[in-house]
């Protein structure tokens, strides 16, 4: 028996019967008990490719979602430890270190809460209902924990084929966020309702402490597995811009570079142009700038006309004789000392963009020119941006999405 059990097909097919059974409301207990006789432990990685099973033969993500917190609690104690010379959990400022100091912040966040709801249980004041404001108030930082996880590790699972574990952690990390939001709005109005009030946040503590296990134990093992150092790398670099939950990383991570990606083929492939947030083919870049609501020109640092947009509507005419041109050229001669004043102050960095507005007709045109320059500040030319903008001017109230 015990080498079926060991085929990792078999395995899979096991453990998705299982987890139908619970689907199907069979007892949790006596399913659980199932698990326990056959199975010594099972892999963060099969718990990720059943998840993508369930999904890739048509059960909606939410219902998966829902079946998220049933099944990591049968899964909890049974999963493999997996040993490591130096796991990333250790190791100070690796992006895993950060989330776990995170998880531990959020965790003796989670016990002041606990206290403060008993003291709510014995005393329902509106002190004490504020000071339970205080803690949720707290506690919303775990939006950017939960952003840094779906916005720089998801797109990376993706990337390798991982897409079912993403989606359903992502709509239980929605469900906690609108928890906590309900928690605040009930306490900052509460009017009596304390049983309702008590439920819903040891909802939301709940939640968030099967949220911790789940990425412990199954996330954060499947992406060390999985990522190069040279993607971490990425994730840790990208992350001061989303921000940290509770605590900083208590270091810079310096990484050995023992696992490093060898560089694209010739920078992606040729046809291809590589930017530092994607690379995007000639023609989807040439169609997405002919695509923006606006037109755009650009001006080279000699002020020689190189690129103009085509898009459909075009205020202002140009032919492609006007390209190699110089921009004075194209003006009339009595508004020419105009643009050579705002070309001058561009390149002597006195402005960065200069603003007009004129009617046409029908039209309201908004122009606006920026000065280009590199990291460094060089000067590198001048954009030019034309826009009709008198649909935006008869905006009025709002349109949701």
């Amino acid at each position: 028996m015990s080498e079926v059990i060991n085929n990792r097909e078999y395995r899979q097919k096991v453990l998705k019967e299982l987890i139908m059974e619970l689907h199907d409301g069979k007892p949790f207990d006596e399913v659980k008990s199932k698990f326990e006789r056959i199975f010594s432990g099972v892999s963060a990685k099969e718990i990720s490719e059943l998840e993508q099973a369930l999904i890739m033969e048509g059960m909606p993500v939410t219902e998966v979602q829902r079946l998220c917190d049933v099944h990591a609690a049968m899964f909890k104690g049974s999963i493999e430890e997996i040993h490591r010379p130096t796991d990333p959990k250790d190791i100070p400022g690796h992006p895993v270190n950060t989330f776990f100091n995170e998880n531990r912040a959020i965790e003796k966040l989670l016990d002041k809460i606990r206290e403060e709801m008993e003291n709510f249980k014995h005393n329902d004041s509106k002190e004490n209902a504020l000071k339970l404001v205080t803690l949720f108030n707290e506690l919303w930082d775990i939006d950017k924990h939960y952003s840094r996880k779906e916005n720089l590790i998801f797109p990376y699972l993706e990337k390798y084929g991982i897409t079912a574990p993403p989606k359903v952690m992502w709509g239980v990390d929605d469900e906690i966020r609108d928890l906590i939001k309900e928690n605040k709005k009930m306490l900052l109005n509460y009017n009596g309702e304390k049983d309702e009030i008590i439920s819903k946040i040891e909802e939301t503590i709940n939640k968030v402490a099967e949220m911790i296990f789940k990425e412990e134990n199954i996330l954060f093992p499947m992406t060390v597995d999985t990522f190069t150092e040279d993607e971490w790398i990425k994730i840790m670099q990208e992350s001061d811009e989303i921000g940290y939950c509770l605590v900083e990383p208590i270091a810079r991570w310096v990484p050995e570079r023992v696992n490093v990606v060898k560089e694209e083929k010739e920078d992606i492939q040729k046809g291809y142009i590589k930017f530092e947030t994607g690379f995007l083919s000639i023609k989807e870049l040439l169609n997405i700038l002919n695509t923006l609501p606006f037109d755009i020109t650009f001006i080279d640092k000699d002020d020689v006309v190189k690129y103009f947009s085509q898009g459909k509507e075009r205020i202002f005419a140009r032919t492609k004789a006007v390209i190699g041109r110089k921009v004075q050229n194209c003006h009339p001669p009595a508004s020419v000392h105009i643009v050579e004043k705002m070309l001058s102050d561009f390149k002597s960095g006195k402005k960065d963009h200069e603003d007009f507005w004129i009617r046409m007709g029908n039209l309201y045109v908004y122009i606006r020119y920026f000065a280009v320059r590199d990291e460094k500040g060089e000067y590198l030319g001048t954009l030019e941006v034309t826009q009709n903008i008198k649909p935006i001017k008869e905006l009025e109230g709002e349109k949701d999405y």
